[in-house]
């Protein structure tokens, strides 16, 4: 259970919000599905408070922080809020039926966003965190403070917030590097002035919450744990506004890795780290770039004689981690065209997944078979890739059910796409400069709008000339990004099926962000 002191001064609460900040990042929005499936796993790796959204921002993130709170069985639900009473009522309504709920109350404090963006004086915002933390503090006795651009924020006025706060009730203070300013010690060194001059602080949880527009939100994080701190807020993969945030999966190993430096603990799972990674990339469409830290596809690869000399030796020469304690694993069922689905189940759950539904374990199960008629071997990378595509679509209004290529000639492309658009069977024929131009050309009618196509990109989900295609489509109508994703043995059905994914997105897509909010 999370502690709202620091009676256990050795745990380091994690507190996550890639469902509330990760997805404010451009075509990181997910629908209640996609944010219902990230929230079981978030909870069953032992995450301690899940931000599942911003209750007063849409109807949306509203109804998706109320099914969050209703699914959740062992993390703290938070919704976040402005300093507002209107703000913090829809916040409550919707925690209500958490077992355990956390109102995350923010307001600017530095004088660039007290100026221009609040156009209020320093008293009036003093005045505002005193009503609005009382207020949330007769709702729940789990009520977390932000200063927003806290870094930017004049030592003294600071101090002042962060005091008021405290008296109103607090019994978290976050302290927000909003744009990843600091560098070097200065994020420590401002945990240690707080602790030393606020009163009644070393009473409260102290929160990290760093962005990454320098490199260091991880860095900064865990200099802040040294100096106090004892909740790191993060997301996985690091996804957020700009540059991202702090990383959950390397907050988490380099506390598990170098007690020595950090004499701390979490209770996250860490052999879930890389199904959480995966999760989430195929969710958003935002893929992992290789040489990221603990869940890149390089992270435990060695390619350099010496190294691989070293590994064979040793694997300690090269490894300061096993690739199995963040959830890597080596294949013990091969998985092929004879594999049942008793197999094929025990497989997916020996990944990491769950109970998928009856409907997609069905879908997946079929494309499986259908894959390994085309490939020799079915490997790890390819189940994850065809499992993922196939749990988040289960209740889209578009749904992929064929595409013939009827000639290429000259550039010119023929093809017929057969989809299932509300209930209803529907073949649509179409030309292009090319089987995908076309393809899209045919689908692009169905959302019933003009959004333009920014990227189309396609990689191989594991090596070989039969390799599963996995493709990513971002579209943008309005100043709204969508990504979609999809994968096949076909990377023309996988382009079909990103597509389709992505105009599904973008016909439940709504308005996320109230007037006035930020990311703290």
């Amino acid at each position: 259970m999370t502690s709202v002191n620091k009676s256990n001064s050795d745990h380091v609460i994690i507190f996550d919000t890639t469902l509330r900040d990760g997805e404010q990042s451009p075509g990181c929005s997910m629908n209640l599905e996609e944010k219902l499936a990230i929230a079981e796993l978030l909870d069953g790796m032992g995450v301690d408070i899940i931000e599942a959204g911003f209750p007063i921002a849409s109807n949306g993130d509203f109804e998706a922080v109320k099914a969050i709170a209703k699914q959740t069985q062992n993390s703290v639900v938070a919704g976040l809020c402005r300093a507002a009473k209107g703000d913090i009522d829809r916040a409550w309504e919707a925690l209500k039926h958490a077992k355990r709920g956390r109102i995350h109350s923010f307001i600017s404090t530095s004088p660039v966003h007290m100026k221009y963006k609040l156009r209020l004086e320093p008293d009036a915002v003093l005045e505002k965190i005193t009503d609005s933390v009382s207020y949330a503090r007769n709702l729940t006795d789990d009520v977390e403070w932000s200063p927003e651009d806290g870094t930017r924020t004049e030592p003294d006025f600071l101090c002042r917030t962060v005091e008021a706060a405290v008296k109103a009730g607090a019994k978290t203070i976050n302290i927000p590097d909003t744009v990843g300013y600091l560098v070097a010690n200065e994020y420590a060194e401002l945990i240690t002035m707080l602790l030393e001059r606020v009163p009644g602080l070393d009473d409260c949880v102290i929160s990290t919450h760093c962005h990454n527009d320098l490199g260091v939100a991880v860095a900064n994080s865990l200099g802040g744990i040294s100096a106090g701190a004892r909740q790191i807020e993060c997301t996985i993969n690091g996804i957020g506004e700009r540059a991202g945030n702090a990383s959950l999966e390397e907050v988490v190993m380099a506390i598990k890795t170098r007690g020595d430096r950090l004499p701390f603990y979490t209770n996250i799972d860490s052999t879930k780290l890389v199904r959480a990674s995966r999760l989430l990339a195929s969710i958003t469409g935002f893929s992992v770039q290789p040489n990221k830290a603990i869940v890149g596809a390089n992270a435990f690869a060695h390619e350099s004689g010496i190294h691989q000399d070293g590994m064979l030796k040793n694997s300690e020469t090269y490894e300061i981690m096993t690739p199995e304690s963040v959830g890597w694993t080596e294949s013990n069922l091969v998985m092929g065209k004879h594999s049942g689905r008793h197999a094929f189940k025990s497989k997916l759950e020996e990944l990491g997944y769950g109970d998928l539904g009856a409907n997609a374990f069905e879908d997946a199960f079929i494309r499986f078979k259908d894959l390994a008629d085309h490939k020799k071997e079915v490997t790890e990378e390819d189940l994850i890739a065809l499992v993922d595509d196939a749990a988040v679509r289960v209740n889209d209004r578009i749904q992929f059910h064929g595409l013939k290529v009827n000639s290429i000639e000259h550039g010119t492309a023929k093809i017929e796409i057969s989809v299932n658009l509300d209930g209803v069977e529907k073949t649509i024929a179409q030309e292009g400069s090319g089987a995908v131009d076309a393809i899209f050309k045919a689908l692009k009618p169905l959302s019933g709008s003009e959004p333009a196509l920014k990227v189309y990109q396609v990689g191989a989900v594991t090596g070989g000339t039969d390799a599963q295609a996995k493709v990513t489509v971002r579209l943008e109508e309005e100043g709204k990004i969508i990504n979609g994703q999809g994968a096949d043995y076909d990377t023309l059905v996988a382009s079909a099926r990103a597509y389709i994914n992505a105009l599904n997105k973008l016909t439940v897509k709504s308005k996320r962000n109230a007037p006035g909010a930020i990311a703290v």
